[in-house]
């Protein structure tokens, strides 16, 4: 089931925004088949642990395979003749080098759409060198805006360079090229770059920052946590409530559910105000448990909500309600999003080891008994079992 069913995705063995795009295809109901080495890569030391527990992927099945052989390549080319979309996340060049550069991908299959996922892009003095998602989002702007004023930079997780500007970026590229190769019966490169996707997401900063509404001082400006009305409040038990009351109506609901709607204080775009809007806040949510102040802000116009772990997320009505979250395996995780009224997704199976399902995904893909034999003696491997 999904919007997306039917579509045969070949995804390359990678870490972080590749796999993110490839679980979101196959969340939508693509067939996605990973293509693993047969041993596991290098482990980073950040919790990955069991296989049950690799959220990124879920929903695909495996196949093994050594491609720097000859008779790798062989077998990759034949699996790349039936996809429809083609997801690695290599140093540019690497692919090249194999033999299964997009020029060669294309020539076996003209309508493929080859995705390219990497930090730097394909091209430019940096493409070559390493980094994380940190050092993406260092070179542009994005993580000198993110931090407490008089701070350092903070990095914002993994979420702006690897998912939103990596991975999420890959699957809109995808989609677009894949509407492109319906129409046109022409393939596609997406060259997707995480230095390039998080730039994307800060553009109304840039309009922000054009129009001088946009001070580069961080913890100054009204979105990074410099207005004490778009901030975050200790409480009573140490925990914290989020205020986001930006308008002038939702400002007055705060103001009245704190108490304070008739004291005399700075107006609210007084900036020479703030540290004293701020420092009155803060004393008010201090009188008060971060829980009884979500009970007491449900239901306003205030924009006020208590800052919840992940954990925490699980039982909250509203996520509930929703069924946001899905336990598979014993892993709570999120849901498939977005969600679709006619083709909506399936709830998700959980990741497959190292080619488990792969001769079941060769036989949905047409391979034949004969095709199935020779991708063996090319040294493709799988088993069924999970």
């Amino acid at each position: 089931m999904g919007v997306l069913s039917g579509l045969k995705v070949l995804e390359f063995e990678a870490i972080g925004p590749a796999p993110f795009c490839g679980m979101v295809l196959a969340d939508m109901g693509a067939d996605v088949i990973r293509v693993d080495r047969a041993t596991a890569p290098e482990d980073l030391g950040i919790g990955r642990g069991e296989k049950r527990a690799d959220v990124l992927k879920r929903n695909r099945r495996s196949v093994t395979l050594d491609m720097k052989s000859a008779d790798g390549v062989a077998a990759a080319l034949d699996l790349i003749g039936k996809a429809d979309v083609l997801l690695e996340g290599f140093r540019p060049g690497v692919m090249e080098r194999l033999g299964l550069g997009p020029d060669v991908a294309l020539a076996r299959n003209p309508k493929l759409v080859y995705g390219r996922m990497t930090g730097w892009g394909q091209a430019g003095p940096m493409a070559p060198e390493v980094g994380h998602d940190i050092n993406y989002i260092a070179l542009t702007g994005v993580l000198a805006a993110i931090g407490p004023a008089g701070g350092k930079p903070t990095p914002p997780l993994n979420l702006v360079g690897d998912f939103g500007g990596g991975g999420m970026l890959l699957a809109v590229g995808v989609l677009g090229a894949l509407f492109r190769a319906q129409r046109t019966g022409q393939g596609e490169v997406i060259d997707a770059a995480m230095v390039d996707g998080a730039s994307l997401l800060s553009a109304p900063l840039w309009g922000l920052l054009a129009n001088g509404a946009w001070n580069e001082t961080r913890g100054n400006n009204v979105l990074d946590g410099g207005a004490p009305w778009y901030d975050t409040y200790a409480c009573k038990d140490g925990r914290y409530m989020a205020v986001g009351a930006i308008e002038a109506r939702f400002y007055a609901a705060l103001l009245e559910r704190l108490g304070l709607a008739g004291e005399k204080l700075p107006a609210q775009h007084d900036r020479a105000g703030w540290p004293e809007l701020r420092r009155r806040f803060s004393e008010v949510f201090l009188t008060r448990t971060r829980d009884e102040w979500a009970a007491w802000f449900a239901g306003s116009d205030a924009c006020t909500s208590p800052v919840l772990t992940f954990t925490e997320s699980l039982t909250h009505p509203h996520q509930t309600a929703r069924n946001a979250r899905v336990t598979i395996d014993g892993v709570p995780q999120p849901s498939p999003a977005p969600r679709f009224r006619n083709a909506p997704s399936d709830t998700p199976r959980p990741p497959a080891g190292r080619g488990a399902g792969g001769g079941a995904a060769l036989k949905d893909w047409g391979f034949d008994a004969a095709g199935i034999a020779r991708l063996k003696s090319l040294g493709l491997g799988w088993q069924e079992s999970a």
